[in-house]
């Protein structure tokens, strides 16, 4: 027969605490980064990696997850735009929900019906960057080096500025236009 003293069954009952919520923290982030998935049909196409679609009835503003394109503004943001609506216009997609972000935009991968991956694809046609700094998909940088070695899309240019630094570079622009004190004019 096994005895166990008080102590013994204090460090016992700390392990298996501690198991349990190492398996009960995994089994809420296999929940939190699973995805709602339902079909919409693309209404519109407001930029690079945003596009709006009606699902159930409602629209929706849904935002490509983990790349980034040029934005409004920035070279290349036409053709950008254009890749988006050429592959998507008038589709039924799948829409992979992972919920919204703080804009509200629905955070999403979009299949097309015959399977390719919008987000994906726009990379892999140099349309796109791979977000690094949020994306786990390495699948994304691998479809971008291929689409910088090929010259495709952006990355026919040389040095093509990613979104990122265009957004901060404005961003600094406002900042100082605020930082600007106006100068009182004389009065006669």
């Amino acid at each position: 027969m096994l005895r166990y003293g008080a102590s013994s069954v204090t460090r016992i009952t700390a392990a298996a605490a501690r198991v349990g919520g190492v398996v009960v923290g995994f089994l809420l982030l296999a929940v939190s980064a699973h995805a709602a998935t339902y079909p919409a049909r693309v209404v519109a196409v407001a930029d690079g990696n945003t596009l709006r679609a009606v699902h159930e009835g409602r629209e929706i503003v849904v935002r490509l997850r983990w790349i980034d394109a040029p934005e409004m503004g920035q070279r290349y943001s036409n053709q950008a735009k254009q890749a988006l609506g050429d592959l998507v216009a008038g589709q039924v997609v799948t829409v992979r929900d992972f919920g919204p972000d703080a804009r509200g935009r629905r955070l999403a991968d979009v299949v097309l019906p015959d399977g390719r991956n919008v987000n994906r694809e726009l990379v892999r046609l140099g349309w796109a960057w791979w977000f690094r700094k949020y994306s786990r998909d390495v699948t994304l940088g691998t479809l971008e080096a291929e689409a910088r070695v090929a010259k495709r899309g952006l990355w026919a240019d040389a040095h093509p500025v990613p979104p990122w630094e265009w957004r901060a570079a404005q961003a600094g622009d406002r900042d100082a236009l605020r930082s600007v004190t106006p100068v009182k004019q004389p009065t006669n």
